[in-house]
């Protein structure tokens, strides 16, 4: 017979417990037993364990049916669900109730300062950056060489810190524990101590050229490959070249936030343009074929005859490029009429001429008499 407590016993819930139920009991004991509360406690460590045993059964449907029915022994040898065989496991196996792994930013990454220390060596820190470009520029894609600054590795020390001949030492801070224990309240909260930023170790005697940091900021030249038809607030990651870390971990990744110049003619939409484009009243009544401005070069379109102010016509293909790859948006070509402000004795002649003739022909009012007869 197993010598393993009931599982629902370990939980403390009924054996008709709903699944909600079930995931609250063992966040419960998982808050009361988790190791950073309880640091070497190793009774706590097994209560730990059990709990997330009995809720790896438990909360599955299916092997919580096997286990009503057979006990312990439906999983051989007595053993109870997927064995976890250290932390490691359990908090991998759940970060959904631990909010997000060791390092999540749920109950357990909110209470116990982001999780459990961080151990070996520290990544570098991402940067972040803003690139401005054309709407040619995305239509294209561009190389930006940008100018920043950045941790770079101390040459003297080779980002050890320490000053030559010399080593680290324990931190005397958190007796090489690289975390340190908080009391707030009820609770006991482990953070990474302050003093070795969780290393464990400290220098001894600094490097006289970085002051013991083991790195510097120096500005810095990166060449950027941005491709075509980004848009405005893209971030893109651009991996490793960020700050370096400490000495055996990776740099930190460079960020740039994708910003667009006002363009003089286009307005963006998607990956499409826009283009306000005026014509003549002669154009618009008699039609006209004319050249119209893309954002790479110009194009012929024919405006047939009668076409109304506010009229948008497509050219195929004349947009920008679509970022997954799949060809290009189109250029909307959006008409208005023109309308000149000064005019000769003849043109306003002719002008006047023009409307008698079309008054005659369709027998039209002009709008102000049509607006007087629709309110009388």
């Amino acid at each position: 017979m197993s010598d393993k407590r009931d599982l629902y016993e370990v939980l403390g819930v009924s054996r008709n417990a709903e699944a909600i139920e079930i995931k609250k009991a063992y966040r419960k004991l998982a808050l009361k037993f988790h190791p950073d509360q309880n640091p070497g406690n190793q009774d706590a460590e097994d209560r730990f364990k059990e709990g997330a045993e009995a809720y790896d059964i438990l909360s599955d449907s299916s092997k919580r049916q096997q286990y009503d029915q057979f006990g312990h022994a439906a999983f051989g040898q007595g053993g109870a669900g997927q064995g976890f065989s250290n932390m490691e496991d359990i908090f991998s196996a759940f970060g959904d109730v631990f909010g997000g792994g060791r390092g999540g930013s749920g109950i357990f990454g909110d209470m116990f300062g982001g999780g459990r220390a961080q151990r070996g060596p520290t990544p570098g820190r991402d940067l972040q950056i803003a690139l401005e470009l054309t709407l040619e520029e995305i239509d294209t894609g561009v190389k930006k060489t940008v100018s920043l600054k950045r941790r770079e590795r101390c040459d003297t020390c080779e980002g050890s810190g320490c000053k030559a001949g010399t080593g680290k030492k324990k931190c005397g801070t958190c007796d090489g524990r690289g975390q340190v224990s908080r009391n707030a309240g009820f609770f006991s909260m482990a953070q990474p101590c302050p003093t070795c930023r969780g290393a464990g170790q400290s220098v001894e005697s600094p490097c006289v050229e970085c002051r013991g940091q083991g790195g510097k900021h120096e500005k810095t030249e990166i060449e950027i490959s941005i491709p075509s038809g980004v848009e405005e607030g893209m971030r893109l990651r651009i991996s490793g070249e960020g700050d370096v870390g400490a000495v055996g971990a990776p740099r930190g990744d460079l960020y740039c936030i994708i910003r667009e110049y006002e363009h003089k003619i286009f307005q963006r939409s998607g990956p499409d343009v826009i283009a306000d484009v005026p014509f003549s009243f002669a154009q618009l009544a008699l039609g006209d074929k004319v050249e119209i401005p893309t954002l790479r070069g110009r194009v012929d379109m024919s405006v047939p005859a009668g076409t109304k102010p506010g009229k948008i016509f497509r050219l195929r293909d004349q947009g920008l490029p679509r970022i997954e790859g799949h060809g290009r948006g189109d250029q909307l070509v959006r008409v208005f009429c023109e309308v000149p402000t000064k005019l000769t004795d003849r043109q306003k002649e002719l002008l006047e001429e023009f409307t008698e003739i079309e008054n005659e022909r369709t027998g039209k009012k002009n709008f102000f008499e049509r607006v007087t007869d629709f309110f009388a």
